[in-house]
């Protein structure tokens, strides 16, 4: 228990920081975390059946979260997101080159889908940097009187609610957790979990919406889709996991597990708000809108 109070306040230290110190050094941050959980991804993908090569997956995932923040930041704007499809071409076909010095073809196949998943897998994470991007927004809101730039804003709304969802859902379902979910996947979670986790992250992100410029109405939508896109999230990695044959995605982090476990709420849940923004054209460029 020491040891996991001790990891837990050294990760909130260093994630407050990055976060006070905002871009270039948040987005930095989470191009790092998103190669740690390329690593432990290329890993289980290798133990699933899948032989992946770690470097190729370390190397795409940070390229992902960098590229697509400062693309979001040039002049280019929402255009950049033009370029994520090409992008995921170029990994595609790169991957395939790598599997060709693989003498078993069979085995080789193999190697090119699991270094294509460990590849894109981690790489959601640029949807939370896009929240950032390498240079402050010269436009501020706040948040209940907070002072920061609107992409913080947005991401400090997705950590809270993701947080809010999970608490939730454990709460919920020790307490009238009876049916389970996905027992094949993950036989601790309920349906009963899953709904209190979503009651209480609407409820949380339309809370967090009052208080910046975003509507109610906007705030429910994000809640909601946050919080089952961020429960099917932590679906897909204990898939992951399972097929695996391992209880967490590494040890990396003491007491807690790897870095995947941490963030695989918002693999899913990153891009889902992003889009959700999208429709209702709030999409981050270099001059948000408010309206």
């Amino acid at each position: 228990m020491q040891q996991r109070l001790i990891s837990a306040a050294v990760i909130a230290v260093v994630v407050v920081t990055l976060f006070v110190l905002g871009p270039p050094w948040l987005t930095l941050g989470i191009a790092l975390l998103a190669a740690l959980a390329a690593y432990e991804t290329a890993k289980l993908a290798t133990s699933a059946g899948l032989p992946t090569p770690v470097w190729f997956p370390v190397i795409v995932a940070p390229i992902a979260v960098i590229g697509l923040s400062w693309a979001l930041e040039s002049e280019l704007g929402a255009s950049a997101l033009a370029l994520v499809a090409p992008a995921i071409a170029v990994v595609i076909m790169l991957a395939a080159i790598v599997a060709f010095r693989v003498q078993d073809t069979a085995v080789g196949l193999r190697s090119w889908i699991g270094t294509v998943f460990a590849s894109l897998y981690p790489s959601l994470l640029a949807f939370a940097a896009a929240f950032v991007g390498l240079t402050p927004q010269p436009q501020t809101s706040s948040l209940f009187g907070l002072h920061l730039d609107f992409g913080r804003i947005l991401l400090l709304i997705l950590v809270l609610t993701v947080w809010t969802v999970d608490s939730g859902a454990y709460l919920s379902g020790r307490t009238f957790g009876r049916r389970k979910m996905s027992p094949h996947i993950s036989p601790n979670k309920t349906w009963e979990g899953a709904i209190g986790g979503t009651i209480a992250g609407i409820v949380v992100c339309t809370v967090l919406a009052a208080g910046t410029d975003l509507t109610y109405a906007l705030g429910a939508a994000l809640g909601l889709v946050i919080a089952v896109f961020g429960q099917a999230g932590d679906l897909a990695e204990s898939v992951l996991k399972r097929a695996a044959g391992a209880k967490d995605s590494g040890t990396l982090i003491p007491g807690h597990g790897g870095f995947l476990d941490r963030v695989d709420s918002f693999l899913f849940a990153a891009p889902a708000m992003y889009a959700t923004l999208a429709v209702y054209g709030l999409v981050v460029t270099s001059s948000p809108s408010f309206t």
